[in-house]
């Protein structure tokens, strides 16, 4: 009997005990997901069943010889839609790759399967995975595990409604603009955006300039999250910015004691992020939880304007995102296949110039050395994964946050950019719910490549706070 509630390494214990088989992991996983997935949309391109269960009794059998390949020996695992993984479509959620069928893995998918996972199929995301609302015109939208009427959140969704559900063990993701944060605050899993350069992307149009986005580990479990990381972590030549640090660090022991950690309360920035009611009151119920370990919580503030900050992300974001759609305008006819929140990114980032973006990395340096100075009071910052509750599944975005009108697809989650922009690790953790029955996330933010002790603090909140962190979903 496999208990879908068991952490991955607790899973991972029982299958090398020969207590579970892969065989039987694997028919749970896929009973599972045809009773769930219907009304989710977590995962899509799903693998033939037959399929699935010859590799699974081929990891038994390796087992019985006494050979494993890891710790995820025989771990159903889904792939994000903007990974290649090698004989499934690699669709970025866009009509125009619905038929792309991937020739290799990437550097991340190849990991995971040294390890020993299975790839089942692929994580639902948005087109070009842009926007933190997972719907795309190849699958359709993922719905929120909490409550199907609202967002998965984005733009990993589909990973974490499926972790929610308990469709997966883990779950891969990739984070620019709050990606692994924001939908994993939305459906009560953790998320951790690693430091830049932990773990290292490839293929990669750039490997020089594009450092915003990064993949990174979902779990329900922060031991869990950690041991994942220690297999997507580690440099790699392709990736020459990767960082060097030996990763089975993050599969050692992450226990704590928390007491003295000084924890920076960012919240919405002395009024100057408008959020909707009762999310800062859920947060702060989590930074009560922190005080209750033993840890100091007091008012911390950005050492540069909030909007100086959001400027220069602009410029950076438009230059890094224009080039990854300006290969589908080659074709003109291509623009009315492509959502206009993307053609608004590649139209926009056409009148960039070289002074420009070098004018908003003056600006990202200064913002980096404010937060350093931050970093020289604190050990952690603190602040909400998100400025709304998940909205309605049929809205684009919101067009509005307590009352304060949006003047792009992506300011109402303008909360997210400051781990990203100053290449900070930053891990989303379950802060409660609102009155309204959803979940809502804490991020807590780290020092530059502190990507440890950030777990470690998590990994103590979790265990001071198991009730709440254990909830299910209805119908789970």
């Amino acid at each position: 009997m496999v208990n879908p509630d068991t952490s991955a390494l607790n899973l991972s214990r029982a299958i090398h005990l020969k207590q579970v088989s892969c065989q039987e992991v694997m028919q749970a996983t896929l009973d599972r997901i045809a009773r769930l997935n219907p009304q989710s949309n977590a995962i899509v391109s799903l693998q033939e069943p037959e399929l699935l269960m010859a590799q699974a009794r081929e990891r038994d059998a390796q087992l019985a010889r006494g050979e494993s390949m890891g710790w995820m020996h025989g771990m159903p695992q889904a792939i994000k839609d903007l990974a290649n993984a090698q004989g499934l479509r690699t669709t970025l959620g866009s009509p125009l790759m619905k038929d792309f069928v991937a020739s290799e893995d990437g550097l991340m998918v190849q990991r995971t399967k040294a390890a020993g996972a299975i790839v089942i199929g692929k994580t639902n995301t948005p087109e070009f995975g842009l926007g933190s609302h997972t719907f795309n015109e190849v699958f359709g939208p993922t719905r929120n595990a909490w409550d199907p009427s609202k967002s998965a959140g984005g733009s990993s969704g589909g990973a974490a409604v499926a972790l929610a559900q308990r469709l997966l063990p883990v779950a891969d993701g990739s984070d620019f603009m709050g990606s692994l944060r924001n939908p994993a605050g939305w459906n009560h899993v953790f998320g951790l955006r690693p430091s830049q350069g932990r773990v290292p992307m490839s293929p990669a149009q750039d490997v020089f300039i594009a450092q915003l986005a990064t993949e990174g580990p979902m779990a329900r479990h922060v031991a869990d999250l950690a041991m994942l990381l220690s297999v997507q972590a580690g440099a790699h030549p392709s990736s020459p910015l990767s960082l060097s640090d030996d990763p089975a660090v993050f599969a050692g022991t992450l226990d704590m004691d928390p007491k003295g950690q000084r924890i920076g309360w960012l919240g919405n920035l002395q009024g100057y992020l408008p959020m909707e009611e009762g999310v800062l009151d859920v947060c702060e119920s989590a930074l009560n939880s922190l005080s209750g370990m033993g840890c100091t919580v007091d008012e911390a503030r950005l050492g540069m304007p909030p909007e100086q900050i959001w400027q220069a992300w602009l410029v950076w974001r438009q230059a890094l995102v224009g080039p990854r759609i300006a290969p589908f305008l080659i074709n003109p006819a291509n623009r009315a296949h492509i959502k206009p929140e993307a053609l608004w990114e590649h139209d926009q980032s056409l009148n960039l110039t070289g002074a420009q973006l070098m004018s908003a990395s003056a600006s990202r340096t200064r913002f980096y050395m404010s937060m350093l100075a931050l970093f020289e009071k604190f050990d952690m910052l603190a602040i909400p994964v998100a400025q709304v509750w998940p909205f309605d599944v049929s809205q684009r975005w919101p067009q509005s946050v307590a009352g304060q009108s949006m003047d792009t697809y992506h300011r109402w989650m303008e909360v997210v950019i400051y781990a990203t922009f100053a290449g900070l690790p930053s891990i989303s953790v379950p802060a409660g719910f609102g009155e309204n029955g959803l979940p809502m996330g804490l991020a807590l933010i780290g020092k530059p490549q502190g990507d440890l002790a950030l777990l470690k603090l998590a990994h103590a909140y979790e265990m001071a706070n198991q009730e709440m962190i254990n909830r299910r979903p209805p119908g789970v």
